[in-house]
């Protein structure tokens, strides 16, 4: 969600190379497309909102008014909703360390996963406590529900991996797994892109308006930077170089 949808789309377009198409949402959001693939979709805050600028994961449950239901009885928050749209209905909720979280019951983009395709490379939460955070999505959202396939969790250092199958969803990453919650983190909700080059990918940003919060770096998992787009949302991007 951005202050400036067109502003927003000139960003993206001289940073990530996306091109835009209007949705049946309306004219104030548009899905961003890479080779003709959608990767993620851009809304128009309404006026009247005071949320901050951020990239938000939505997460697809069968049942809004129940998902919303189980995050209130677990001492979270919904913000926004359920409210009906064309195509389904949405609601915008936070957890109960505070990260931005959506929740969707309808209609979706085919193909629009992470990991996959064109889609975000990774999606992650920094928490204070993954495993507390692991419970709390997986009650709400209902990961590997009993008696039923879903997605499993993997302990993985100070990670909590959501896996289907071999593929990684999500991952929950606060201290170590079994350690105390880290008071300095800030929850939040971090979504990559996929670039060419991570340092190109920089510089565009500088030279359209935007941030670098954190330089190119090499972890183990690839090179990477995060930024932020000039109204403050922040992203990472990943690539080999």
């Amino acid at each position: 969600m951005t202050r400036d949808l067109p502003a927003a789309q000139e960003f993206y377009r001289a940073v990530l190379g996306w091109s835009f198409r209007p949705t049946s949402l309306g004219d104030e959001f548009s899905v961003g497309l890479l080779g003709g693939e959608a990767v993620a979709g851009i809304g128009a805050l309404a006026s009247a909102l005071r949320t901050a600028v951020a990239w938000t994961p939505y997460f697809v449950v069968d049942d809004v008014n129940g998902a919303t239901s189980r995050v209130r009885e677990r001492s979270a928050t919904v913000a926004v909703g359920p409210l009906a749209m064309n195509t389904g209905r949405g609601a915008l909720a936070a957890d109960p360390d505070g990260a931005v979280f959506g929740l969707w019951e309808g209609r979706i983009i085919p193909g629009w996963s992470i990991g996959k395709g064109q889609g975000p490379a990774r999606l992650e939460l920094r928490t204070r406590d993954a495993f507390a955070a692991a419970i709390f999505y997986g009650q709400v959202l209902h990961w590997a529900p009993e008696g039923k396939e879903g997605l499993e969790a993997h302990y993985e250092e100070d990670r909590v991996m959501m896996r289907d199958g071999e593929r990684t969803v999500c991952s929950l990453r606060g201290g170590a797994v079994g350690s105390a919650p880290d008071p300095r983190i800030r929850p939040r909700w971090q979504v990559s892109f996929r670039v060419d080059d991570v340092d190109a990918a920089a510089d565009a940003a500088l030279a359209a308006g935007g941030e670098v919060a954190a330089p190119p770096s090499s972890p183990p998992t690839g090179r990477e930077a995060t930024l932020r787009d000039p109204d403050g949302g922040m992203f990472t991007v990943v690539g080999d170089r």
